[in-house]
């Protein structure tokens, strides 16, 4: 069974590309991830390179297709999404290789084998994941974004965690191992979403993500373009949180540790940048 697509033929060398990715499901909450990646591409032409076919993945009583009206208003139908787009940033230090998809219910193994195949064919040298999780942060305050690596380098150069975590797993654990088996270096970045705000939308959160892969890779992310969706749910969320004289109290001890957390000095975002390209070029072969 085929279950990958590629459109690989005629596509022109991209210039040194990272791959980011984010899958809807478990650890992505109010789909914050998947959103960041889609900001990624808007505005600019993202052309397909390859996608996955999604009918041996899905249990579809949990992950149902839609009917949709296409252009010539005819019925379709709209089956989960999980394409590879090609960003080109003419002139900055990476192409990006972009996928918004959804997390599998099955076949979890191949399903990430066909992602490292991807990021192998187009020669990506490095493999972002973003995550999202709810966090006991204030929604006052800028969202909270770690990272992790399993690589020695990445860890060194970025200030990152190595991964500690042991228990169930969704399908970015399995990518990870199969990417460390790949010798494709990687790394996960998770944003922390105020978790007594259920699965509301939280588009400061995105474009925290945002903010944080532009220090890093050097290319524009767009982040910008969330800021007037951030400051209309920002308005909401002070509203909800001011009708409950609990949930006040609550926030402000979240402001208070937060404030504290923060006072410890971290990396300046040049020098997180000037850290990864350090680290990209001494993995290159040509060095």
């Amino acid at each position: 069974m085929t279950v990958l697509t590629t459109a690989f033929d005629g596509l022109a060398p991209l210039h040194q590309p990272i791959m980011v990715l984010a899958l809807r499901g478990l650890f992505d909450i109010a789909e914050v991830a998947t959103d960041a990646v889609d900001t990624l591409a808007e505005g600019r032409i993202a052309p397909v390179a390859a996608y996955i076919d999604p009918d041996p993945f899905y249990d579809f009583t949990q992950e149902r297709p839609q009917v949709e009206f296409d252009d010539n208003d005819e019925r379709c139908i709209s089956w989960p999404s999980n394409e590879f787009r090609i960003a080109r940033f003419p002139g900055m230090a990476h192409d990006l290789v972009l996928l918004a998809g959804v997390e599998p219910h099955l076949r979890y193994a191949t399903f990430a084998d066909a992602i490292v195949t991807v990021a192998q064919a187009l020669g990506c040298e490095v493999v972002v994941t973003l995550g999202a999780a709810p966090e006991a942060a204030p929604h006052t305050r800028p969202a909270p974004v770690v990272g992790s690596s399993t690589n020695d380098g990445l860890v060194r150069a970025l200030g990152l965690s190595r991964p500690r975590y042991q228990g169930v797993t969704g399908l970015v654990g399995v990518l990870q191992e199969r990417l460390d088996h790949a010798g494709l270096p990687a790394v996960s970045l998770r944003v922390g979403v105020p978790h007594y705000l259920g699965n509301a939308k939280h588009p400061q959160a995105s474009a925290a993500l945002l903010r944080h892969l532009e220090h890093v890779l050097g290319v524009p992310t767009g982040h910008g373009a969330l800021t007037e969706d951030a400051l209309r749910w920002r308005s909401l969320h002070d509203e909800a949180v001011a009708e409950d004289p609990q949930a006040s109290r609550y926030v402000e001890m979240l402001e208070r540790e937060y404030d504290r957390r923060m006072e410890a000095a971290i990396p300046t975002g040049d020098d997180l940048a000037a850290e990864f390209e350090k680290f990209l070029r001494e993995q290159r072969p040509d060095q």
